[in-house]
């Protein structure tokens, strides 16, 4: 991938990139010329906020409307399948979206467990219907507790039974940081083999005791201090406060992305892709399972 130094090409374009709406695939404002991805799970929508454009997981063409390239489900947690996962794929699917899966790895199942569950369910999906995308991505989303042998033998896995390295999204977490810069060199090395999917809505969250805020991506990769580049960078997220969602999206220096992902009605989880649309594809099939 490419390290963060990105402002002759984001300028170039962000000129010529197209406005929200006006075609399929089109840019949201701030997107810096990147590909943007959204990530759903079982909670997903989220209640409506705001006039404007709803989806629900038999109908994601709003997203795809308003500029998203990706969509990637939830396909289960910590032993539990997610049940809306299929219905947003064949959707994203249908919409011209690729479609991508990714697990959230918990330390009170066994990792090799929650792997083979993740697998036989991707696979299972793979074989659900005649697809128009050609690879579904794999990811493995990492609890922030979670000790270094679980994150390997989670990856180890899932590449000796797909061939497929799988991608690596991790919190904003001081354990993890802690966990994965202590690392030997020969451990770290396998780790860059996997994608890094960073986690960070804000340029001052995750300040403490031991780290101050990151500030921007390159900050949280120096932090981690494994890999040299970020693949996906999830800059939107949602909470749960009284009673209702609320959007936590990154507004700092550069990059000022907006609350809501176009004229959506409902907050997204949202993301961007490191690189150019053709390098997106090219990402998708490397990292994914062969869908024909």
């Amino acid at each position: 991938m490419h390290r963060l130094i990105l402002v002759p090409l984001l300028c170039l374009l962000a000129q010529c990139a197209p406005q929200p709406g006006s075609t399929p695939g089109g840019l949201p404002p701030h997107s810096w010329g990147m590909p943007q991805i959204i990530n759903v799970s079982a909670y997903d929508p989220k209640e409506r906020q705001r006039n404007g454009s709803g989806y629900s997981e038999h109908d994601v063409s709003a997203l795809r409307a308003n500029g998203a390239s990706a969509l990637i489900a939830r396909a289960g947690k910590g032993g539990n399948l997610d049940e809306k996962c299929a219905n947003f794929l064949s959707s994203a699917d249908r919409a011209g979206m690729l479609p991508g899966v990714y697990y959230r790895v918990q330390r009170h199942v066994d990792a090799v467990a929650q792997a083979d569950q993740f697998v036989n369910r991707a696979m299972a999906l793979a074989r659900s219907r005649s697809w128009n995308a050609p690879a579904l991505l794999l990811c493995g989303d990492f609890d922030g507790n979670l000790p270094l042998s679980a994150i390997v033998r989670f990856m180890d896995r899932v590449e000796a039974r797909t061939g497929v390295v799988p991608v690596a999204y991790l919190e904003n977490s001081t354990q993890l940081k802690q966990t994965l810069s202590r690392a030997d060199a020969a451990t770290k090395a396998k780790l860059r083999r996997m994608p890094y999917w960073l986690a960070l809505y804000a340029h001052d969250s995750g300040a403490g005791p031991v780290y101050p805020a990151p500030g921007n991506p390159n900050g949280l990769l120096k932090q981690y201090d494994v890999w040299s580049n970020w693949t996906l960078w999830q800059y939107g997220g949602v909470d749960w406060q009284g009673g209702r969602s609320r959007p936590k999206v990154y507004n700092h220096g550069r990059y000022r992305f907006s609350p809501f992902f176009g004229n959506l009605d409902r907050p997204t989880e949202r993301n961007v892709f490191h690189g150019s649309h053709a390098a997106l594809a090219a990402f998708w099939q490397q990292h994914g399972l062969r869908l024909r």
